[in-house]
């Protein structure tokens, strides 16, 4: 009886600790951006207290690709985008779409001139809109990723005045 008392107390701690499988495989970071269409995006924003990031492109525009191939593809650029902004995506060129600002609905030249105050900003143009000031910051151009860090830090800065 002893040996066996004298086993079992031993073999308890290797069976638990044998037993227990902790999960060894990382977290998986969020390794891409969730593009949101306007209308669900502008929503998600406001319901938040998100800024919205509006990335106007075009098709052809061959700066705008290389803006989603280097910037927005960067590690540091995704987190900080995902943790404090709401992006969307938004092609002025697609005719038949319709977009909602509170309870206004705008077509694509409606919405591209309200965001851009009447003035060409060119493609690719970045807005940022603080849906609680009703404000906006309109940065033009292409961006590398560290250019465009310091774009969103300044952007997360005025969000806080």
């Amino acid at each position: 009886m002893k040996f066996f008392l004298k086993y079992s107390l031993l073999l308890i701690p290797f069976v638990l600790l044998t037993s227990f499988k902790p999960d060894l495989k990382p977290q998986k970071a969020n390794k891409e951006l969730k593009w949101y269409s306007w209308n669900e995006g502008y929503e998600k924003a406001v319901k938040e207290g998100k800024i919205v990031l509006v990335d106007a492109y075009t098709d052809w525009c061959g700066w705008c690709k290389r803006m989603d191939r280097d910037t927005y593809s960067d590690s540091a650029v995704i987190k900080k985008i995902n943790d404090n902004f709401v992006p969307i995506k938004f092609n002025p060129e697609i005719a038949d779409a319709s977009y909602k600002v509170g309870d206004q609905t705008y077509n694509p030249e409606q919405l591209y001139r309200m965001l851009t105050r009447g003035e060409s900003t060119g493609f690719p143009t970045t807005y940022y809109i603080y849906p609680k000031k009703m404000g906006i910051f309109i940065d033009p151009g292409y961006k590398d990723a560290k250019a465009f860090l310091t774009v969103l830090d300044m952007a997360i800065a005025e969000s806080k005045r």
